[in-house]
């Protein structure tokens, strides 16, 4: 049983006001807050041990490179990979796409076809694109329905000899909608084609395991887990990641260097050219350790309940639609109030405290598949409680009334 209240306590944010009220935090699906123990990881770094990794023979880079390591082994573990060096540090999320498309482009040839998902938020569909243009291939998309769910039949249609890669998200951050990635990379898989799964939405809500999945690249960023910024995943299957070339050149990925040619490290340093973010490494395997502790079974459980809850709220206020109404979603409700701008309700909203995020959230072909400029986005996360979606409600009545 999730213990919310004693939970709220590990999130010094959460006793915050702003413009004199106390903080609502619904723009989980853009950042998660970070607790207190994660905070903790990242103070003792920096205050005992900062010091680069793989290269010293002191103490505080033995220390540092084996705090680093052992959260790579975090995270093989909580994903279930294969092997740890099937983990690439990254940035985040849209670095490991572009590093699996940039990989890509010496694979790749003209009259290849990949697919994308109409549902995708926009770094898991420009890199492709600009795949396309480097190699000549064609960019096909699986379509959705007015629900928010992906037409399967067109998907196996889509699908045939010249299709080499299919990416699709694990979760919609616009919507919520929990895409059937099994049937999709099942499918994908008869046909020789590899799939990359984008799972910055999924991994706050949900413990993928990537080896049941059978996925050959899954990405996901630490910052939406409880994690800090500027750090993320790729996850690839060992072949795969031997297949691909070097994305960056410089330290750390090489074997041996000489004028006349170089010889690049195995995996995974072949793919972490350059001092990486050490602290927020370390934090991300702390995070994990955070969400693991609490329980991904519970952590849904009760997200499913908020959802649920807010959802029902929200649609008993007159003229208000809500997108994204697919049978397996999770805590994201976007939505709109008959003609009133997003814009307005939340900047209204932000005045009385409440967080919640405005605009076509890096999904513009979804906003003109429903023929809208965006939507308010309220995103919710095991930290959040019914008592904050009923202040949300009475607050959004107040903006309504204001605007109308």
């Amino acid at each position: 049983m999730l213990d919310v209240q004693k939970i709220r306590k590990d999130f010094p944010i959460l006793n915050r006001t702003v413009n004199g009220k106390p903080l609502i935090y619904f723009d989980n699906a853009a950042t998660s807050q970070t607790p207190q123990q994660v905070i903790d990881v990242i103070v003792d770094y920096y205050s005992n041990y900062n010091a680069n990794i793989h290269r010293g023979v002191h103490s505080l880079s033995q220390e540092a490179t084996d705090a680093y390591e052992q959260a790579r082994i975090k995270i093989q573990k909580h994903f279930n990979a294969k092997q740890s060096h099937e983990i690439i540090f990254t940035s985040g999320t849209t670095h490991s796409i572009n590093l699996v498309a940039n990989g890509f482009s010496s694979l790749l040839k003209k009259g290849d076809e990949i697919i994308v998902s109409a549902l995708e938020h926009h770094s898991n569909i420009v890199p492709w694109q600009m795949l396309c243009e480097r190699t000549g291939a064609t960019l096909r998309v699986i379509p959705m329905n007015e629900n928010g769910e992906l037409i399967l039949s067109d998907y196996d249609a889509l699908l045939n000899e010249h299709t080499k890669l299919v990416f699709v998200n694990h979760i919609s951050n616009a919507l919520g909608t929990i895409n059937p990635n099994e049937y999709i990379i099942e499918k994908a898989h008869a046909v020789g084609a590899a799939v990359l799964v984008d799972g910055a939405q999924s991994c706050p809500h949900l413990k993928p395991d990537v080896q049941a999945l059978d996925v050959d690249f899954y990405v996901c960023s630490a910052h939406k887990i409880c994690g800090s910024t500027g750090v993320g995943m790729l996850y690839g299957k060992e072949e795969w990641l031997n297949k691909l070339p070097p994305y960056q050149g410089g330290g750390e990925m090489i074997a041996e260097v000489s004028f006349a040619k170089t010889t690049y490290a195995g995996l995974p340093h072949k793919f972490e050219a350059g001092t990486p973010n050490i602290c927020g490494g370390i934090a991300f395997g702390a995070a994990l350790d955070y969400m693991n502790h609490i329980g991904f079974k519970n952590i849904a459980k009760y997200e499913n309940e908020l959802l649920d809850y807010g959802t029902e709220q929200l649609l008993k206020i007159e003229g208000l639609k809500i997108y994204g109404t697919a049978k397996e979603k999770t805590s994201v409700i976007s939505f709109n109030v008959g003609t009133i701008h997003p814009y307005d309700i939340g900047t209204i909203l932000d005045k009385m405290g409440i967080a919640v995020r405005t605009g076509h959230h890096c999904t513009q072909p979804i906003m003109d598949f429903y023929k809208i400029p965006g939507t308010i986005r309220a995103s919710f996360m095991f930290y959040n409680t019914k008592e904050e979606i009923d202040a949300f409600i009475v607050a959004l009545k107040k903006a309504i009334m204001m605007l109308s």
